[in-house]
């Protein structure tokens, strides 16, 4: 299917809702230029989509609060 910019403004959650049910995508032609609206599959939860962050802590903070770190600390500041 293929759409002016005007006529998607004018439906637009109609026409979203309309590739999500058909999996069919919609071109908009805009400024002498095709645009494509395509499903890429469900978005997933927010849980889903965080980056992993190697070296990040994961675990109780009160522990953190308790370490022992007199053995890693270097009153020079050099390491």
């Amino acid at each position: 299917m293929s759409l002016t910019a005007s006529h998607l403004r004018t439906d637009v959650y109609k026409i979203l809702d309309g590739v999500i049910e058909t999996g069919e995508p919609v071109e908009i032609e805009r400024k002498g230029y095709i645009l494509r609206i395509v499903i890429d599959g469900p978005a997933g939860s927010k849980a889903s989509r965080i980056k992993k962050r190697p070296g990040l802590i994961n675990g109780n903070p009160k522990d953190l609060a308790e370490t022992d770190w007199s053995k890693a600390w270097n009153p020079d500041g050099n390491a």
